[in-house]
């Protein structure tokens, strides 16, 4: 004999029966928490906002964690969701296309140290990578000559030249490596 009150039999995989009830139809999905700790991972801790450089800005549980569990949540966040917001370092690193994260670091560094000897920019630690405009640009555009670190190509420094908010943004402009960009600073300067 068959009883309303017998417990359903255990739902296999993501699925988790719903209780019977008001407006409830079909099984409710449970999805991963790989999004939740991965964007715990990337949050960072402390005042960034003051930071002058990359390096100051190195606070989140990626930048210090053990590279293996790093890369490990990151792939298990990206499975859950391809569009996972990240540092510009972490998909070369899965790819193998850099060896680790501290040559991700050197690039940053280098380029840090280069900007710092020049005047004129000024390092924006914002979201997962940080950037760095040269305000000279913004007297004549509203969004200043910018670079920053990509993934976008092997080299890893993009530059976006100053534009209006009105025009259509400027494709990136690939440099290719520190030494082309110490090469090019002047022309960059003027775009």
């Amino acid at each position: 004999m068959s009883s309303a009150l017998e417990q359903p039999e255990p739902a296999t995989g993501s699925e988790v029966p719903r209780q019977p009830g008001p407006r409830q139809s079909g099984p409710l999905r449970v999805e991963p928490l790989a999004a939740l700790e991965w964007s715990s991972a990337i949050a960072v801790t402390g005042r960034v906002t003051r930071a002058r450089n990359p390096a100051e800005a190195r606070k989140a549980w990626v930048h210090t964690a053990d590279e293996d569990q790093v890369l490990a949540l990151y792939l298990a966040s990206k499975a859950a969701d391809p569009q996972t917001e990240a540092p510009w370092w972490l998909e070369p690193l899965a790819t193998g296309a850099l060896e680790g994260r501290e040559d991700a670091f050197a690039v940053e560094d280098r380029i840090a140290k280069l900007l710092f000897a020049r005047s004129g920019w000024v390092y924006t630690p914002w979201g997962e990578n940080g950037y760095w405009e040269y305000l000279p640009s913004e007297k004549w555009a509203p969004n200043p000559t910018t670079l920053l670190c990509t993934n976008r190509h092997e080299h890893w420094i993009d530059v976006l030249p100053a534009h209006e908010d009105s025009a259509e943004p400027p494709e990136p402009i690939a440099v290719h490596g520190t030494l082309a960009l110490r090469a090019d600073l002047g022309w960059i300067e003027k775009l």
